[in-house]
């Protein structure tokens, strides 16, 4: 049975996981270092949620939940489920946990994004409840 649970230390274990975990959601960005991670744990705004099914790190999302003039709003981010454990529901547990606890910390909104090539998570998005916004996201890059 899969545990849906609150990182509060970095381990070896969940540097390891992180290490395999990555690259299956991004090429170009390589696997946080035990310092990013602990920086991760250690925020009171993130909240890194990890999926363990018997002992094993299969699955993670982070929800960052900020307080803003208008409302409290939550972010979810970098959701991965190892391809490995893929189409157990691991990414609905993951999601629906974030959510509530969103709600439980205040947030009114919870908001996410996905590239469209992510169909299976984009359908997933949907069922649990998520609405496509019109509007443009913006992004700008620090590191040009």
């Amino acid at each position: 049975m899969v545990q849906i649970v609150e990182a509060a230390e970095v381990t070896p274990h969940l540097v390891a996981a992180f290490e395999r975990l990555i690259p299956q959601l991004s090429r170009s960005n390589p696997p946080p270092s035990p310092e990013a991670l602990a920086a991760i744990v250690e925020s009171p705004a993130c909240h890194l949620l990890i999926a363990v099914d018997d002992g094993e790190i299969v699955g993670s999302l982070t929800l960052v939940v900020f307080p803003i003039p208008t409302a409290v709003r939550a972010w979810i981010e970098d959701v991965v489920v190892d391809e490995a454990v893929s189409g157990r529901g691991i990414g609905r547990q993951l999601n629906e946990h974030a959510i509530a606890l969103a709600r439980q910390l205040g947030a009114k909104t919870v908001d996410l994004t996905s590239r469209p090539s992510r169909e299976a998570a984009n359908h997933l998005y949907k069922k649990i409840g998520f609405e496509q916004r019109d509007t443009n996201v913006y992004r700008f890059n620090q590191q040009r």
